[in-house]
């Protein structure tokens, strides 16, 4: 009886090592080596590169399987307290738990995670074929938490493609933390790729100049008046404002054109590239290089204008963001 107790020990604290394990080495490997081995025709690549597809099963079998070892463990130290001296007594079972679970914690939880942290790709391709045995056993169980899943996600209103997208950007993020780390990109691409991460997601209106504090000149303002409007504010273009409704723009000048062009002739009002403020800052961004202009208008839900964005305003944010990284 006390041999098998011990049996049943043993298999629980393996088990819970291992899916412990398990799933800090699922967070922690590099996805993109693992599709790289995926495509080179190995078998175990693509097995891990399917669960890090479908991270509901992968979870949803973590889960059982460390129930599972809790489980073993319990009952077998039940079995072993029973199988003593002192089997009878319900003191010895209360106190057995709780002497054992610092040893239960080390070596069950805290050792096996710590190793998984530093070689994942390693240890969860050893682990691999048990951990896809698991998945088949643990299926039934499995596809009930995943129903429960799907009925959470209806409720808190966050799909799976979130998830993962958050998990692929925290990926990337490590490659180049390791790119950088390694010498492969230098102290300035690094600071751009922190800045791109941390304004990836802003929205533009972050970063506009209200339109209460942008310089502007009147449509029929005279060539000489712009200029001089841009040499008090130190700005290449000049917002123009209509000058029959005040504050509503009409388009932008470029000082450039203003000091190669005759000075007879009409003052070239270039028009304002549009922008949602609801735009992220990147898409802004690309917007403005793909027009080849330097400022646009940005517009609230209403179709309002809220002020003006510029390009170099954005760039400017992706060195300043990753600085402070």
């Amino acid at each position: 009886m006390i041999w098998f107790a011990l049996l049943l020990a043993a298999m629980g604290l393996f088990l819970s090592a291992f899916f412990s394990g398990s799933e800090t080495g699922f967070y922690r490997i590099p996805r993109v080596r693992l599709r790289l081995d995926a495509l080179g025709g190995d078998p175990i690549a693509r097995g891990l590169l399917w669960l890090t597809n479908r991270p509901s099963i992968f979870v949803a079998t973590t889960l059982t399987g460390n129930n599972v070892a809790n489980y073993l463990t319990s009952l077998a130290i039940v079995m072993a307290v029973q199988a003593s001296p002192m089997g009878q007594s319900y003191t010895a079972e209360l106190l057995a738990p709780i002497l054992l679970a610092p040893f239960l914690f080390v070596y069950g939880e805290l050792l096996p995670k710590y190793l998984f942290l530093n070689a994942p790709r390693k240890l969860l391709r050893r682990g691999s074929p048990l951990f896809l045995v698991c998945v088949v056993l643990f299926a039934p169980i499995s596809l009930l938490l995943g129903a429960l899943d799907k009925v959470l996600q209806k409720l808190v209103r966050r799909s799976p493609e979130q998830v993962k997208l958050a998990l692929v950007r925290r990926e990337l993020q490590q490659v180049l933390e390791e790119g950088h780390d390694v010498g492969i990109l230098r102290p300035h691409q690094f600071r751009l790729a922190r800045g791109i991460f941390a304004v990836a997601k802003q929205p533009v209106a972050r970063f506009v100049e209200p339109l209460a504090h942008v310089p502007r000149a009147r449509s029929d303002a005279p060539r000489a008046e712009i200029l001089q409007l841009a040499r008090r504010y130190r700005i290449a273009n000049v917002a123009v404002e209509d000058a029959t409704r005040p504050g509503h723009l009409t388009g932008y000048v470029r000082v450039i054109d203003l000091c190669l062009e005759s000075s007879s002739a009409a003052v070239p009002i270039r028009p304002l590239l549009e922008i949602a403020a609801t735009d992220m800052h990147l898409t802004a961004l690309t917007k403005l290089e793909d027009a080849e202009e330097p400022l646009a208008r940005v517009l609230d839900v209403a179709g309002e204008t809220i002020g003006l964005v510029t390009a170099k305003a954005l760039r400017e944010s992706l060195l300043a963001e990753g600085r402070l990284c």
